[in-house]
């Protein structure tokens, strides 16, 4: 008998785990040690890759505004959403990728898995996409109501098609948000690397892009005509 491995080491490895896993998907390599033990240079070097990626990433998002700015400057009221659509669709993406990953981790779901796991998600990203574009939905409409009481009107005579575009554009990006969140951590474990490289900060990058495309494009068919 060469030695035993008590509870204490089992619990000290699964934590080293956890807290790897944890840091990928905040955005970061692991750190490898204590936090207050990570010299700042290594603590720099950890974080600022991703950071870079994330940024050329985000650049992406400069160049798809640039793309609509006809529309932008056409319909000024758009840009008032911009915030509002692509953090909703980032947000649900952020929420789909970290439980997908702990599942995994967990070995709850596996690749076999992945089928069942899209249903799901596309339930729940219609589902939460509806919900939130009731509630963008309503929130124009009251607003607008405030501000015609107060003689000051918001979103202009076209505030019911403004609201109906943000509905539609929360209901199509937080389901593509899901969608990517979901599937990311699948198509990683598939490549080889680690799921939890699937970081909540790369969806939600990932999201920006593809959610100003959704918002602008939906808004060029139902403000055709009116204030495009």
């Amino acid at each position: 008998m060469k030695g035993i491995v008590t509870a204490d080491d089992i619990v000290n490895v699964v934590t080293e785990e956890a807290s790897e896993d944890i840091q990928k998907i905040g955005g970061t390599e692991a750190l490898g040690a204590p936090y207050l033990q990570v010299a700042l240079t290594e603590m720099v070097r950890k974080r600022g890759g991703w950071l870079a990626a994330l940024f050329i990433g985000e650049t992406l998002t400069a160049t798809a505004m640039t793309y609509f700015e006809k529309e932008l400057a056409s319909a000024v009221v758009l840009g008032l959403f911009i915030p509002l659509i692509i953090s909703s669709g980032g947000n649900s993406g952020s929420q789909a990728s970290t439980l997908v990953i702990r599942a995994m981790a967990l070995g709850e779901v596996s690749l076999r898995d992945w089928w069942r796991v899209i249903r799901r998600e596309v339930a729940a990203g219609l589902t939460l996409g509806c919900m939130l574009g009731a509630i963008g939905i309503t929130r124009i409409l009251v607003w607008q109501e405030i501000a015609n009481a107060t003689g000051k009107p918001l979103y202009g005579p076209h505030y019911l098609l403004v609201a109906v575009t943000v509905g539609a554009s929360l209901i199509g990006v937080v389901l593509f948000g899901t969608l990517a969140g979901a599937t990311l951590p699948f198509v990683l474990r598939k490549l080889g690397f680690d799921p939890a490289s699937a970081s909540a900060p790369f969806v939600a990058t990932l999201v920006d892009v593809t959610g100003l495309i959704i918002y602008f494009t939906v808004a060029s068919i139902i403000l055709r005509g009116t204030l495009l």
